[in-house]
């Protein structure tokens, strides 16, 4: 079979809602969809460290962020330069590849190794008239950063070549724009914040995102998360309100100006399309579609976040097509998780995923079996999170959890070994995450199963 074109398009912040096919209740996304509509929808797909850096190298590693080191937002240049990204065993397997988009691995926007062309940014980049990299050259252009990248990306797959390539396309949208210092601390711009272009302001005016039923105060979840009540006082400062507000954090505004953010984004997935069913390459394609990490909606009383274990933040959207393999509008049930891309790219390119790789190529999946059928294939997923200095109302909330088809336990790392103060759901019968079941007698038995589950989960995550 001939080894195909990859193309990867990553979206910043998108949850799994977020798009038409993942149920969207009024964003129109046709081309995105489309990608869904003939090929495949992953519908419990998760990030194992749902926080931009550490999850952008696990997908480019394939590796936790326990693993490869990158474990929080602080900058980390030199690190991002000894990634073993999997554009590295590609280039050896006779690919041309490039990273078009935010990296966000360290905040310097120069080119990383692995990569024969390359257009990036410094840090969160700027929604208008940004600075772009261009293999290790500066240039300040005039325009929106979404059209300027799907330019890019386009004159990529459109030129003539003689060997197939890969493109990591990595968006800005729908992150706002913001100011990061040295040392990771985000400040939020007022007067920009989230920004469509032009052509799509007003888009989508009046529409509603029904809450989910977990939207709830700070003052009921406490009830049920002891451990968040020190979080939500800290959180509650008036320094963290005023940042909170400044991107009118969990409103209807915010998700209708990420919707109308989203519009350049598909219409860019669409000019892809055109351009390789123009030179006869569509077919010969990969093309997957994911975000970094998920979002909060108000959900469990967070906003502006993304860090934390429960499914919002997560679940990430994950389609991908590929008609030499996968057939039009599969559903795939299983449990995904972001660290599958490097071995699945890996593998269509030919080549076979080093030992340092963790996930797990998606190859097998595309057969279509039923849920729980393929052999050999993961029943639980481990996630964690570090706790920042840039983010002081965080300190101290460092955590493991596994997630199964049916329960998920959160250990929260710093609050003590007996578990008193962790988390146990039933998704089954809770899909909310709202009754913490920890200390139910009659979950006496999942719980050990679960902490003993998440032990080999930890141990195998660092190569224990």
């Amino acid at each position: 079979m001939k080894r195909p074109n990859l193309l990867v398009i990553l979206i910043d912040d998108l949850r799994f809602d977020e798009f038409g096919a993942g149920g969207h209740p009024y964003m129109k996304t046709p081309n995105i969809d489309r990608i869904a509509r003939e090929g495949a929808l992953c519908d419990r797909a998760f990030h194992t460290t749902p926080l931009c850096s550490p999850n952008r190298a696990s997908i480019v590693t394939g590796q936790y962020a326990s693993r490869h080191g990158i474990i929080d937002n602080v900058a980390r240049d030199a690190h991002s330069h000894r990634l073993p990204n999997y554009h590295l065993a590609l280039q050896k397997l006779g690919y041309e590849t490039a990273h078009v988009g935010k990296w966000h691995m360290g905040n310097e926007g120069g080119p990383r190794p692995g990569y024969d062309y390359w257009v990036s940014f410094d840090g969160h980049g700027n929604l208008f008239n940004p600075r772009l990299n261009e293999d290790g050259v500066y240039t300040k252009y005039e325009g929106y950063i979404t059209d300027l990248l799907n330019e890019r990306a386009v004159e990529f797959v459109s030129r003539p070549r003689d060997k197939p390539f890969s493109l990591f396309f990595a968006h800005k949208a729908v992150h706002p724009d913001a100011v990061q210092a040295a040392d990771g601390k985000l400040t939020l711009d007022p007067g920009n914040g989230y920004k469509p272009a032009p052509r799509h302001e007003g888009l989508y005016e009046g529409a509603i995102f029904p809450p989910r039923p977990n939207v709830i105060p700070m003052s009921e979840v406490v009830k049920d998360k002891p451990v968040w009540r020190e979080a939500f006082e800290i959180k509650s400062t008036e320094t963290s309100q005023a940042l909170l507000e400044s991107v009118k954090s969990g409103d209807q505004e915010e998700m209708r100006l990420r919707a109308r953010m989203m519009a350049s984004v598909d219409e860019g997935v669409g000019q892809l399309f055109d351009a390789l069913e123009k030179s006869g390459q569509l077919d010969d394609t990969f093309i997957l579609f994911l975000g970094d990490n998920g979002y909060f909606f108000g959900e469990h009383g967070l906003g502006l976040e993304r860090r934390f274990a429960y499914e919002e933040g997560i679940r990430s959207p994950f389609i991908f097509r590929y008609p030499r393999r996968v057939k039009p509008g599969m559903k795939i049930d299983d449990l995904v998780l972001a660290l599958d891309i490097a071995p699945t790219c890996i593998e269509l390119a030919g080549g076979t995923p080093g030992a340092q790789v963790q996930g797990r190529s998606l190859l097998p999946l595309m057969e279509g079996r039923p849920r729980g059928t393929t052999p050999g294939w993961r029943d639980s997923i481990l996630c964690e999170y570090f706790s920042e200095n840039a983010m002081p109302w965080l300190i101290g909330m460092s955590y493991k959890a596994v997630r199964t088809d049916r329960y998920k336990l959160i250990h929260w790392v710093n609050r003590g070994d007996d578990g008193e103060l962790d988390e146990l759901y039933d998704l089954d019968r809770d899909p909310y995450e709202m009754k913490n079941l920890i200390d139910d007698p009659a979950c006496a038995e999942v719980r050990r199963t679960l902490r003993a589950e998440l032990a080999r989960l930890v141990a195998a995550s660092v190569g224990l």
